[in-house]
């Protein structure tokens, strides 16, 4: 299934598959996204490592859930450790990436079928504002891509999840037909997508706006926050998707785009 690319495809991504739950380690030069380079396994003595793991929310320590609050507290959208711990009820999966040991960055997740479509859904999410979080980011997206391809195999994955900055969509470069994007219309089955994730993160139908994907806020939202580390790059027509929302309220995007079994494929 071939699909448009937006706002360009990353290179090949190549994991091993392994258990239910591991720890992925990715070299300290792997490429950012727009780069040619790959992460890859590195060897348990390979110095500052990105180690990677996804396991099941239900074994979050307090220790680590303040750690998430330590890394959510420098940024713009701050949580508790109160809110945290009402995302591991909410989630299946968290996804954890470390360098020496210190939490860089989480995502809470859960892999199931929307209307018998293979989805990846991405809640909250937070990467440390560090000169690394290119590449955390993109051992993040990796390990959980690489679990859709363990899950569906030879089909299409659909990945969803909340920005309030266009920093976020650094998240989506492997994915293709990203909704919304720029000089877009979208189709009536894309916003009927739009209102699917919408239900699955809980936003009543009164606050989501389904022809600008919009979710109005009324308190903080659990978005993926990740802070860009070339913000004056960043496409001002991608930026303009995010002007209708106030961020003071709460508001945020709801964001979608696909994974193409072909190049799934290739993690598993």
């Amino acid at each position: 299934m071939e699909r448009e690319a937006f706002p360009a495809t990353l290179g090949p991504l190549l994991a091993r598959r392994l258990p239910h739950c591991v720890k992925l380690r990715f070299g300290q030069n792997a490429a950012a996204m727009e780069g040619p380079e790959t992460p890859r396994i590195q060897g348990a003595n390979s110095a500052m490592a990105i180690e990677v793991e996804t396991k099941d929310c239900t074994s979050l320590s307090d220790a680590e859930m303040e750690e998430m609050a330590d890394i959510s507290a420098e940024g713009p959208n701050t949580v508790d450790v109160g809110v945290l711990s009402k995302q591991a009820e909410a989630w299946v999966l968290v996804t954890e990436a470390r360098e020496n040991g210190k939490l860089k960055g989480y995502s809470f997740c859960t892999l199931e079928r929307i209307g018998g479509t293979p989805a990846v859904i991405i809640g909250l999410a937070s990467v440390k504002r560090a000169s690394k979080r290119d590449s955390v980011l993109r051992a993040m997206m990796t390990d959980q891509l690489r679990r859709a391809v363990l899950a569906f195999p030879d089909e299409d994955v659909v990945v969803g999840t909340r920005f309030n900055d266009p920093s976020g969509f650094e998240a989506f470069k492997s994915l293709h037909d990203l909704v919304p994007r720029p000089d877009h219309k979208a189709s009536g089955e894309e916003r009927a997508w739009g209102r699917r994730f919408a239900k699955r993160f809980g936003i009543e139908t009164a606050r989501y706006e389904d022809r600008i994907f919009t979710a109005r806020g009324d308190g903080p939202p659990c978005v993926f926050d990740h802070s860009s580390l070339k913000p004056e790059k960043i496409n001002p027509d991608v930026a303009a998707l995010f002007d209708q929302l106030t961020i003071d309220n709460g508001d945020a995007l709801v964001a979608f785009g696909w994974a193409l079994a072909e190049e799934l494929e290739k993690l598993g």
